[in-house]
């Protein structure tokens, strides 16, 4: 079942455990029409689906993932909701050039629930860099590294000072922090 659209509901979107609502998540960031977003590690959608709505039918929301099926999901939850507004690329997101966008193109890029799954974190975050236009946000989610709920696979997770002192060498400065949940953490860097 998609919840997704019923705000009162905690969101059970996957990886999650439904602590996070991604409609109160989306409606704290700088989203605006026309913008183009890239949602990394799109997963089954519950950001990409949110997002197009938000960036209306003159933005653009590209959901990349690894994984074929995700995008599946994607693709089949855009057409249910009569979303256009949204490109599917499968990438390997580790490699410079994966996400297969042009430099500078992106006005905001979402990492969430991704970077817990990753060795490589630093070079998901350049990819981030490389595509966001200057001045663009990268919002980072991610699992609170000592709670007990969560992947239990999850042997890389990162804690928000963690994911500062990562992120801000790289071309970022931090922006904000982001309520998420008791479980998630979230922050908002600026391309600078």
């Amino acid at each position: 079942m998609y919840p997704c659209h019923l705000s009162h509901v905690a969101c059970r979107m996957p990886g999650s455990g439904g602590f996070a609502n991604p409609e109160t998540i989306i409606a704290n960031l700088n989203v605006q029409a026309g913008f183009k977003v890239a949602d990394f590690g799109c997963g089954s959608g519950y950001f990409t689906i949110l997002l197009a709505k938000a960036v209306g039918e003159n933005g653009l929301v590209t959901a990349i993932d690894v994984l074929e099926t995700a995008l599946g999901t994607v693709k089949s939850k855009a057409q249910a909701e009569g979303l256009f507004n949204i490109s599917y690329i499968r990438a390997n997101l580790e490699v410079t050039g994966g996400s297969k966008l042009d430099d500078n193109s992106q006005d905001m890029v979402l990492l969430a629930n991704i970077l817990f799954q990753s060795q490589q974190k630093e070079d998901i975050v350049k990819e981030s860099g490389r595509v966001l236009k200057p001045q663009g946000e990268l919002v980072v989610i991610d699992w609170l590294p000592d709670s007990a709920f969560g992947p239990k696979e999850a042997g890389w997770k990162l804690g928000p000072d963690q994911a500062k002192a990562l992120v801000t060498p790289l071309g970022f400065e931090f922006r904000r922090d982001l309520a998420v949940s008791d479980k998630h953490w979230g922050i908002v860097f600026k391309k600078i």
